[in-house]
């Protein structure tokens, strides 16, 4: 395993970290539990393998995970570093920080925390919380403590967030964040963040599992015959010299080997391999039958549809052959709880879009043909 500078903490971090939320589960008396007989041996394989990065939270695996990480790690405890949340939707009180913190180390079975994050925080959280409650004075008693050595977050909001948080922010020694081939729009905080001495993890390098397509994109990015769109994933991520880590949600032995093997190399995509699949990624949208460049022109829509958003989710499906993403990404449309606009049958061919879009895009007609695309529904 290779390991890079984690920011400014002076510690060595491994490529690839174990992301300890999906956990193998099985059921057990009507209810979903962590599978131990695989999971414990899971993360001792990693940790053999030079994995020293161990991501868990309060909520993962139904409360679960902290406990099995703990009960895995615990042999070489001193030789890992685990990650861990603070869940801010159960902070209602000052008092709160220090009675969730002590809760996680009862339950991981350690005295201390290396990176102790609030967890999925944006402006709004910060500002009305994490200020109003000093939470951040709490975070520096419990490092004077020796119960937390370093105070992080993982982020959840627009990338200009990111750096008012981090502007803020000085006890910050690292950042968790978004970014994957197909989602880089954190691409330019992330590298104001790497500037500012924060260490970088990145969560979902694979889009959360959804990167599996036909190995032929790898072929079409790089121009290779072996390997698949999960490896180019992991790959493309640490092919980032502002990327400290990439996590790895990891469900069996296979996939800790396989990742590790990457992790192993040097230079698990050279410069110009990135530089390829970057330019590459855009130059292919172009041959779709319908080539929306995502510029908004079109937007607002009087109806609320979010028309980028929906030809976007066509571009995954028809020209990187990523159907499942491209139906997952869809099935969020019109559910307001995911803030990607209305439902397309909303649509009352107005045409206020169509007199915008600079690629003359008969977007009512196309929405149509999206939504049938991608569910098989008329409307």
């Amino acid at each position: 395993m290779k390991y890079r500078d984690f920011g400014k903490t002076g510690v060595k971090i491994s490529q690839i970290g174990f992301g300890c939320m999906r956990l193998p589960e099985i059921d057990r008396d009507g209810q979903r539990v962590v599978d131990e007989e695989k999971a414990i041996p899971m993360l001792r394989r990693g940790y053999e393998l030079g994995i020293n990065y161990f991501d868990t939270a309060v909520g993962y695996n139904n409360g679960q995970s902290q406990y099995v990480v703990g009960k895995a790690l615990k042999p070489f405890r001193d030789k890992v570093m685990i990650s861990t949340k603070l869940p801010l939707w159960m902070v209602n009180t000052t008092d709160d920080f220090k009675r969730i913190l002590h809760q996680s180390l009862e339950r991981i079975d350690t005295s201390y925390i290396d990176f102790y994050h609030f967890h999925g925080i944006g402006k709004k959280d910060f500002d009305e919380k994490i200020v109003p409650l000093k939470l951040m004075d709490e975070a520096r008693k419990a490092m004077d403590e020796g119960l937390i050595r370093h105070i992080s977050f993982s982020f959840h909001d627009k990338p200009e967030n990111m750096v008012y948080i981090i502007e803020r922010g000085e006890i910050f020694s690292s950042v968790l964040m978004q970014y994957n081939l197909l989602d880089r729009s954190n691409e330019e905080v992330l590298a104001y963040a790497h500037e500012k001495g924060l260490g970088t993890v990145i969560m979902g390098p694979v889009a959360g599992g959804r990167l599996a397509a036909p190995s032929y994109l790898y072929e079409k990015l790089l121009g290779k015959k072996s390997g698949s769109t999960p490896e180019l994933a992991l790959r493309f991520v640490l092919g980032n010299k502002n990327v400290s880590c990439a996590l790895s949600g990891m469900t069996t032995i296979e996939m800790v080997e396989e990742n590790c093997k990457i992790g192993d190399e040097e230079n698990p995509m050279s410069p110009e391999d990135w530089e390829r699949v970057t330019v590459m990624m855009e130059e292919i949208k172009k041959f779709s039958d319908l080539y929306c460049t995502g510029c908004g022109y079109c937007m607002p829509c009087p109806k609320g549809i979010d028309i980028p958003y929906v030809f976007n989710c066509y571009t995954y499906f028809n020209v990187y052959g990523l159907k499942d993403h491209a139906r997952h990404m869809y099935s969020r449309v019109g559910r307001a709880e995911h803030g990607v606009g209305k439902p397309v049958a909303d649509c009352v061919e107005c045409r206020a879009c169509e007199k915008k879009c600079p690629q003359k895009i008969e977007i009512p007609k196309r929405l149509r043909e999206v939504h049938e695309a991608l569910t098989a529904e008329k409307i």
